[in-house]
């Protein structure tokens, strides 16, 4: 079970996803991605607005396997040639909800470009773990995001085998020293 989950209060507002293991009804693990609530992006979307019927739900393991894909061939691989296989080429086609990301593959060239430029590019090295039910996939993914090592939380929704909206939560992970358990982030 995933959730999005809008305004948690610590010492500052924040954005995350939930993951949850039952076990005979109770909940017995928990994994979380965390980050601080931001301003409206340049589309004026917000991290927490956006469709939130789950839809297809015949289509789920479709759905996640396009995800999977998209991840290892895109973000992993870097194979951009390939991109219009998951995201349509109008701005229309994808609504993104990351807070300095505008929407349409114009928006995510934009901010990649403007990354690789400060040498910052966001590198996504390991794909743990993807989890989805009908038109929404969340992937759980680990690599470097501004010179930190960090989680990716990204939630797609998916329509007609297409990526058509996403979500995120990036946070850093703290040095093994620093765990308050030995878990780890990624132990499913």
């Amino acid at each position: 079970m995933w959730l999005r989950t809008p305004n948690i209060t610590f010492s500052t507002p924040k954005a995350g996803f939930d993951i949850f293991r039952f076990e005979d009804g109770k909940i017995v693990e928990h994994w979380d991605n965390l980050q601080t609530i931001a301003a409206v992006n340049s589309s004026g979307h917000s991290q927490f607005d956006g469709a939130i019927a789950v839809t297809d739900l015949d289509k789920t393991e479709q759905n996640k396997s396009l995800v999977a894909d998209f991840v290892n061939t895109i973000l992993i691989k870097g194979d951009m040639a390939k991109i219009g296989q998951f995201i349509g080429s109008e701005d229309t086609d994808y609504i993104q909800h990351n807070p300095n990301i505008g929407d349409g593959l114009s928006g995510l060239g934009k901010a990649l470009g403007e990354l690789a430029k400060m040498g910052m590019p966001m590198v996504v090295k390991t794909h743990h773990k993807v989890l989805g039910e009908g038109n929404f996939v969340l992937s759980i993914s680990e690599g470097t995001f501004m010179q930190q090592h960090v989680a990716f939380y990204d939630l797609f929704r998916v329509e007609n085998n297409m990526i058509v909206e996403h979500w995120d939560t990036i946070e850093t992970i703290p040095a093994q020293t620093d765990w308050k358990n030995s878990n780890g982030k990624f132990g499913f």
